[in-house]
């Protein structure tokens, strides 16, 4: 039998148990870092933070939608360090004015902090990894688009009709945590970018990334580091064979080489032999022929296949903050406006990440975001109320009974 429990109350909303987790000093020191300091008067930086968070903590559609709110809720938002409401206008000139640096900083600097309070949760110790048999810290590489709209958004026209911003992210699989972000208008190729995001790679670890990132002297640059990589083949790629290995006749893999640049030019961007592995590999249900890449010669082919198979877990994280968090109604359309609503995204997404770890939150990340955008005004203890939500009280061990031991109809 299910019992159901009321959760515990506390002193402090759940609002403000969430911007608890950033540290009272961070905000004014970064905003006298970062200047933004000089562009407060009655709305100061921390309530533009906390307005922020609200914004995507509770995927409002527009300025009129979070200032109405905060201001019909002024006084519980007063207890959140002293946080004021804003005008439509006054946030709308905060977005556009002060500077998205100071929101960048704030997510690394939360992440520094929350790092220190629990190791655990930024190293991945204590979670699942996605390739049990690697035992090296794995990064993934991509991008995603974020939709503007041409009209209003010209900074960002990246096609005739159509504009966008792109967030270029590197994940750690351990933690599945942001290790760097660049955020930047779509018209940059995405190759443009890959020495940006490898930059803080150490030797051995494992970085995986698209055919888009593919650039051979930046591939032999990871190289010298020591940095392991795969990576996908394009399709006009020129190479000699040097070295064929056996493959199973009936296995998923068709062929395995060792490989040289055939082309002049990329024969001098990366001189060093490579792996090329043709495989079949199952995509919404159908095989496909894909070929890969990496500077791993002694591996299983098997294994770099499947390295590249966990690539899949950036889209997923993808998934989780444009499904969740507010990054498709923007707030403002500037391109400031726009970096600091992403940031603040990253930012949110960071504190409920931190909280799923310490009550060991056991269902998906977009019902942890339902669950706390519900109850954002509610005096609740929100560790406890995690901790036990969605389970239910009493005994749950199945007591048998001597008749259920046999087939109806029979004796």
């Amino acid at each position: 039998m299910n019992s159901t429990k009321l959760p515990t109350t506390a002193k402090f909303t759940i609002l403000r148990q969430v911007c608890n987790y950033i540290p009272n000093h961070l905000v004014p020191q970064l905003a006298r870092a970062t200047g933004v300091a000089e562009h407060t008067r009655t709305f100061d930086e921390w309530s533009h933070v906390v307005s922020l968070c609200y914004a995507q903590l509770t995927h409002s559609i527009g300025l009129n939608d979070v200032c109405d709110a905060l201001q019909l809720n002024s006084g519980p938002l007063s207890a959140i360090r002293g946080a004021t409401p804003p005008c439509r206008n006054t946030l709308s000139h905060a977005n556009k004015v002060r500077t998205a640096e100071m929101a960048e900083q704030l997510f690394w600097a939360v992440y520094k902090h929350l790092g220190d309070l629990s190791p655990k949760f930024v190293s991945g110790k204590a979670a699942r990894r996605f390739a049990r048999k690697f035992k090296r810290t794995i990064h993934v590489v991509d991008s995603t688009t974020i939709q503007l709209l041409a009209t209003c958004m010209d900074w960002a026209k990246h096609r005739r009709r159509k504009a966008a911003a792109k967030c270029h992210l590197r994940l750690d699989l351990q933690s599945f945590l942001p290790r760097l972000a660049i955020i930047d208008t779509a018209r940059e190729a995405d190759a443009s970018r890959a020495r940006e995001l490898c930059a803080g790679i150490k030797d051995g670890e494992i970085v995986i990334f698209d055919k888009a990132y593919l650039d051979f002297a930046h591939l032999c640059s990871l190289t010298g580091r020591g940095v392991v990589w795969v990576t996908r083949a394009k399709e006009n790629l020129q190479f000699t064979v040097v070295e064929s290995y056996p493959v199973k006749a009936d296995g998923s893999i068709v062929s395995d080489e060792l490989v040289g640049l055939a082309n002049a030019g990329s024969r001098q961007a990366y001189p060093e032999l490579m792996r090329r592995v043709v495989a079949w590999v199952e995509v919404d249900g159908q095989k496909r022929l894909m070929t890969f890449l990496s500077n791993q010669l002694t591996w299983s082919p098997v294994n770099i296949v499947e390295l590249y198979r966990c690539r899949w877990q950036i889209e997923v994280f993808f998934k989780q903050i444009k499904q969740t968090l507010q990054l498709a109604d923007f707030l403002g359309t500037s391109a400031n406006a726009v970096r600091w609503q992403v940031w603040m995204a990253l930012l949110v997404y960071l504190l409920l990440r931190y909280l799923a770890f310490l009550t060991n939150w056991a269902h998906s990340f977009s019902r942890l975001f339902a669950v706390i955008r519900t109850g954002l005004w509610r005096k609740w203890d929100l560790l406890k109320f995690l901790a036990h939500y969605g389970t239910a009280g009493g005994c749950f061990r199945y007591l048998g009974r001597p008749d259920q031991a046999f087939f109806p109809g029979f004796v």
